[in-house]
Formats: C-alpha cells, structure tokens, sequence
C-alpha cells in the first residue's frame, strides 16, 4: 500500500504537468511530489518525464506507466463508489457557484436540510475554474459551459424581468416602453471576468434593440442591486428567480414584460471520476428539483 503514495504523485503530476499543481492537489509541497517521483524512476530504472525549465513532458516509458496506473486507480475509486453507494449520502462537499448563486439561498437550505451528514463548502466566484485542479466535486453555472473533461446536466433554463419597488414606481412612473427606460434610475451588473456590465436585452416584435439605458450604480453581484431596487432607488434587470420571494410579496414588481425575451441556462458539472458518487448525485437531484420550483 505505501506504493500508492508515489503512484498517486506521478498520475497528478502527469494529468497536470506541473509538480506544484500535484501538489497542491495533494496537500504537499512541490518538491515532495519530485522526490517522490525521482524515487519511483529510480525504483522502475527508466525515466517518467522530459524535464526542461519551462515544460514537462512524458517519456514513452511515462506514457505507458501513466495508462497502468490510471487504471489502477480506476479500479480503487469504483471500488469505494461500490461501498458508497450502499450508504447514505455523506462527507465534505465542495461546490463552486456563481456570484449570482449568493441567491440560490432557498435550494442550498434544502439540500443541507435533506442531507444534514454532507458537509457544504461553497465557494463564490464568477472566474472559470479548474474544476479537477482546485478539488471540486460539482460547479453550477449560469449559462452555456461546455467543457469535454467534465460530466454535465442542465437543470433548467430561466427568464428575466425588470423590476422596482411599488414607491420606486409611484414616484417616478413605470415604463411603458424600453425607451422610457432613459429616464430611470437603472442598477447596472458588472461581470467580474470581463469588467463589462450586462446587457439588457430588450426586444420588440421579435427584434433585439440597440439600447443601453444609462447606469445610475453598478454592482458586480447582484444582491445589492436587488437590496437598492427593493429600497425604492432604481430598477434592475435579473434573473426571476432571484426576486421570487419579492414578487411574490409584492416588495417589488415587474416592469416592461412583453419587451423581454431572453432566456438563460443553470448548468452542473462535475468530474468523471465522481460519476457515482452519491453526495454529488444527490445534490444535483435537490438543486434541479429546488430550483425549478424557484422559477416557477
């Protein structure tokens, strides 16, 4: 068993071509992974890896060994999915959301609720991760992410709608048309990996419009241009399943319906190696569940 160390070593080191990467996917430092590998050439007597200063390769030798030990580890990981699926749902589960997903609050409760032995670490962020580097076991995002290393399952698509308060609208009058938007107070997303704010799409009769109404405040999440629209200082163009709660109450209302057309998609994905696991499995089955319900 205390082979499955180097082994483990050269496979992350070879799938990412970087010993820093191995290692941090490890929990050890860089120059442990290349101990550990210069061991095990040494222990098979053939060299693993071309190694310059700027890249890694590997060696026909490597390449083989690499398939081998893929396989073996294959072999291990169906073996404890084997025993996992015949338990219940439980452990750490790391899960990359998008900044707007700050909202998903309701479908997060009741996944945690469901499985109170599933221990939720989310992170926030609205970059492309590396799934397999950063040690994820599932990444839900807004709109279309294709990506062929990755097991994907579309939850569902959604609608926007503009909205503001009932006093915004009382004081300052509801937009008849997308050109009476001009005369508002218009809060503005800005997205955080391209520093550009989100258009809002506007159509009329089937035709997108060239507009963009001033921006009276700019956010990159969400959550306070929803805090500001529900505080009578604006409107703001969101996905309807971040202000479901609000319409619903009547705190805010929507505005400019029969102009808005565009739709957007929630994705999961989620490594191959995890196909199976029945915490990821149970997560994506209550977040498709929840969050259908959320649009409705």
């Amino acid at each position: 068993m205390d082979r499955l160390g180097p082994l483990n070593a050269f496979v992350q080191a070879a799938e990412t071509r970087s010993f820093t990467a191995a290692g941090r996917m490890l929990g050890i430092s860089a120059s442990a992974v290349g101990k550990a590998i210069a061991r095990l050439e040494e222990r098979l007597g053939a060299p693993l890896f071309h190694r310059s200063t700027r890249t890694m390769t590997l060696t026909p030798e490597g390449a083989r060994f690499l398939k081998r030990c893929q396989t073996i580890f294959a072999e291990i990981e169906a073996a404890e999915l084997e025993i996992a699926e015949s338990t219940a749902p439980q452990g750490m589960l790391r899960v990359s959301l998008p900044l707007i997903g700050m909202l998903m609050t309701p479908a997060l409760a009741a996944f945690a609720e469901a499985y109170p032995e599933i221990q939720l670490e989310l992170d926030f962020t609205d970059r492309l991760v590396d799934v397999i580097e950063e040690g994820f076991d599932v990444v839900m995002r807004t709109g279309k992410v294709s990506d062929s290393n990755l097991k994907t399952r579309v939850l569902g698509n959604y609608g926007y709608v503009i909205v503001g308060s009932p006093a915004y609208l009382s004081r300052c009058g509801v937009p008849r048309g997308p050109e009476d938007l001009a005369g508002h107070a218009c809060l503005f997303h800005r997205w955080t990996a391209t520093g550009k704010l989100e258009r809002w799409v506007l159509s009329r009769d089937g035709a997108d419009l060239d507009f963009r109404p001033p921006a009276s405040a700019v956010a990159n999440t969400m959550e306070p241009l929803i805090g500001l629209a529900e505080r009578g200082l604006g409107l703001v163009y969101t996905p309807t399943f971040t202000v479901r709660r609000q319409l619903a109450d009547g705190t805010l209302r929507s505005v400019l319906d029969g102009f808005l057309r565009q739709s957007g998609t929630l994705q999961v994905l989620w490594p191959p190696s995890r196909h199976g696991s029945p915490k990821i499995k149970a997560f994506i089955d209550v977040m498709a569940r929840t969050m259908l319900a959320e649009q409705a």
